[in-house]
């Protein structure tokens, strides 16, 4: 049997479970059990654009219900793909539930992608998954981790890239939105660490984040939203938005103006807040960055994998210094992550909590 755990696409704060039998496998196909994910803001924000990118389009549900995906590890308990054997473990995109089909193609020793044809349209940066049996034992100890930290941080990493591929487009200041979330934490570890003479780093968060946005000790200065308008507008500014709140951004662009050098956005952990805003005369526009779309540039800068490879290696490093400041907490069961979820779309997760699910 398998439990999927379904979102209202209109209505986040909705959900149910559905029970369905398990399909009988095509020639190719492989059947997964998923055995852990993480759920946080990011998977908020794949939600809220599951329309606009086609995230709801990676694992299809009957309409206006959709699968939310995750980032996690999977075992093959089935399969009729000749070189993707049954007792395989797979790291990569999923949906929330307990079982999955997936179509192997180009399976090779590190991986595979999903070939299914309802993907095919779809950025194929979500296609891939990785073979993980045969990993060292200390990559293989860092399941959890992976999980939960290494897409958002490596988001972040892919983000402090792009700024620095574009000169950090002549900001003298960045401004990072929803500065507690993974993502941002990601980003914010890389700036702090470029070298001198960098732009300066404020972190904008909530007021109940702050103690834990300052602790981690990568910002120059923590804001919280109420005191935007406190920020000196004559100081040339990127701002790196995670929130997604109209209000928030249309208050950055009314204090910065012609002094906005950049203003983009790449998640949206408000989700409950309005997304439009009134455009403001003498500001940027509020551009999405594509993640993939940065990736595809950088392999044509630097050459096919090595822009993956440096984001592995800053990912890990950021791992080890995290350990001890984000508590992990296990969600176990179809209900208990219903609940987990439903409290993490209303905004009730303390940031220094993880969130590891199971469905089984």
């Amino acid at each position: 049997m398998i439990t999927q755990l379904q979102l209202r696409r209109d209505r986040l704060t909705e959900s149910r479970l559905v029970e369905m039998a398990e399909p009988e496998l095509q020639a190719g196909q492989a059947l997964l059990a998923i055995d852990r994910f993480a759920l946080t803001s990011n998977n908020v924000s794949y939600a809220l654009s599951g329309e606009s990118i086609g995230y709801w389009g990676y694992f299809p549900a009957e309409a206006p219900w959709g699968l939310t995906p995750v980032w996690g590890f999977a075992d093959v308990v089935a399969s009729r793909h000749p070189d993707l054997p049954a007792g395989e473990r797979v790291y990569g995109f999923f949906p929330t539930a307990s079982h999955v089909v997936l179509q192997p193609d180009q399976v090779g020793p590190r991986g595979f992608i999903d070939a299914a044809p309802h993907r095919a349209g779809l950025p194929a940066f979500y296609n891939a998954y990785q073979r993980t049996t045969g990993e060292p034992a200390a990559m293989q100890a860092l399941e959890a981790e992976r999980c939960l930290l290494l897409p958002l941080l490596g988001t972040g990493y892919l983000l402090y890239d792009y700024l620095v591929d574009g000169g950090f487009f002549g900001a003298e200041q960045i401004l990072v939105g929803s500065a507690s979330s993974k993502t941002a934490i990601g980003l914010l570890n890389m700036l702090a660490r470029h070298p001198a003479p960098r732009p300066r780093i404020v972190g904008l968060t909530s007021p109940r984040n702050v103690d834990f946005v300052t602790g981690l000790g990568v910002c120059d200065s923590v804001v919280t939203y109420g005191e935007i308008e406190s920020l000196d507008g004559a100081v040339p500014t990127a701002f790196i938005d995670m929130a997604g709140d109209g209000a928030v951004i249309e208050a950055i662009h009314r204090t910065f103006l012609g002094q906005l050098k950049l203003s983009c956005a790449v998640g949206a952990t408000h989700w409950d807040q309005p997304r439009g805003r009134t455009r403001v005369e003498g500001a940027p526009s509020h551009e999405f960055i594509f993640i993939p779309a940065h990736i595809a540039k950088r392999d044509g800068d630097l050459g096919a994998g090595v822009i993956q490879r440096r984001t592995q290696t800053e990912t890990l490093r950021m791992v080890e210094e995290l350990k001890g400041q984000i508590a992990l907490r296990e969600v176990r069961g179809p209900a208990a992550v219903q609940a987990a979820l439903a409290e993490l779309i209303a905004g009730r997760t303390p940031a220094d909590v993880g969130l590891i699910a199971t469905m089984r």
